[in-house]
């Protein structure tokens, strides 16, 4: 078994916010996180893919094929986005790093089984300092 990751990158807004929660207590348990007027992040993610090397090619997916899986179904779609808004597959959820990554492990998982590779992680760096990862 080898692991192979591929780093994206992508800018989204959001606002972490209850709808049935006053603005008080959304500032109190969110803070400056949910500013009506939304806040914006520069996305770092890596997508860690694992499974037995190809004898024929040398990979276990061509990382071309990765790239594209992402970029079409994760970076065009979150990409100088509003999460809360725009983002189909975050319809409904709570905009956090933690559920959007979540989200994106979801959405890849059958791209990647199709190329014969098994998606092992999705870590997401919100900021320099944040970043959540997620394992399925």
């Amino acid at each position: 078994m080898i692991y192979i990751t591929r780093r994206e990158r992508f800018n989204a807004a959001h606002k972490l916010y209850r709808q049935e929660w006053s603005d008080e207590q959304n500032l109190e348990i969110f803070g400056k996180c949910s500013n009506p007027n939304w806040h914006g992040h520069n996305y770092e993610l890596y997508v860690t893919v694992k499974g037995e090397i190809n004898p024929e090619t040398g990979f276990v997916i061509d990382l071309k094929e990765l790239k594209r899986i992402i970029t079409v179904y994760v970076t065009d779609v979150l990409d100088h986005k509003n999460i809360n808004l725009d983002v189909n597959f975050m319809k409904g959820k709570m905009a956090s790093t933690e559920v959007l990554a979540v989200a994106i492990f979801d959405v890849l998982e059958p791209h990647v089984q199709k190329e014969g590779a098994i998606l092992h992680s999705i870590k997401l760096y919100e900021t320099e300092n944040n970043f959540v990862e997620y394992f399925g």
